[in-house]
């Protein structure tokens, strides 16, 4: 036993030996070759899971981004909403006014559908025709005063012909000196905001820049006392028996999207006094 005890023994020792002088050179090595490499991959796996911490949390971010993206296009849309209820609304409140200037005379309000090419409101289709009593020669407002005049009707359609149209003639008068005169469409002009007017008989001088024109009594379309614009400027033609000049209307022919029809025709029975307050 002794004898196997010993053997063992010494074979053990030289198996230490042995193992010593094969673990140390591969742990050298291993200290050159092998910890880098993991010290590298444990970097590169760092950097990955960093990266896909980063990838979701702007996946996070993008679907915040877009659900705030979609909140400012309601709120757009919701402010333009408001910003045309706000337009409409003041363009109503001019409507009232008018139809409480003109409270003698029956009208309906409409809305503008369709109109000629062009910036300008010179001819164009509304809303309102025959099922609402809306007749041809009828008078068109708007804004603060006079549009037009309904030329064509349909079933639910009506055609109005503005009077800055170069077909357009109104028989007005200077609302100061009743002096009459006429008011002729002119698209060229209207591109500085003014119309003509012509025939003016004022031998006393008494009309000036800034007098209110209105439709004449002998108008044998237009209903009397309406609103046309004011005069802007005025000069003696070559005759010295007349003037004519410019006109800027109240209304904007460059937007319009409500009018006011007055359901009655001037051939109709109206008192001028009692019609207009």
């Amino acid at each position: 036993m002794l004898c196997i005890l010993s053997c063992v023994c010494i074979l053990l020792m030289i198996l230490t030996f042995s193992t010593d002088l094969v673990v140390k050179p591969l742990s050298f090595v291993s200290g050159y070759l092998v910890i880098p490499f993991e010290n590298g991959i444990e970097k590169v796996g760092s950097y990955l899971a960093q990266r896909a911490e980063d990838l979701k949390e702007l996946k996070v971010v993008l679907e915040q981004n877009k659900a705030l993206q979609d909140e400012v296009d309601a709120l757009k849309i919701e402010n333009s909403n408001l910003i045309q209820d706000k337009y409409e609304l003041n363009e109503l409140r001019q409507l009232y006014g008018l139809g409480e200037k003109y409270s003698g005379y029956d009208t309906i309000g409409a809305r503008v559908i369709a109109k000629d090419a062009g910036n300008w409101f010179s001819v164009f289709t509304i809303n309102k025709g025959e099922k609402d009593g809306v007749r041809k020669d009828m008078n068109v407002m708007a804004g603060a005063g006079l549009v037009g005049i309904v030329t064509d009707v349909g079933p639910n359609w009506a055609c109005v012909r503005s009077i800055i149209d170069d077909a357009s003639n109104v028989s007005a008068q200077v609302l100061s000196t009743s002096d009459n005169l006429m008011v002729t469409g002119d698209l060229l002009l209207i591109n500085k905001g003014q119309i003509r007017f012509s025939q003016l008989v004022d031998e006393n001088n008494r009309v000036a820049q800034g007098d209110v024109l209105v439709t004449s009594d002998i108008s044998d379309k237009y209903l009397p006392g309406i609103n046309i614009g004011y005069i802007s400027s005025i000069e003696n033609d070559n005759n010295n028996l007349t003037k004519s000049g410019t006109i800027t209307p109240s209304v904007d022919f460059n937007h319009i999207d409500i009018v006011l029809v007055i359901r009655e025709l001037k051939n109709e029975t109206i008192k001028p006094d009692e019609a207009v307050k």
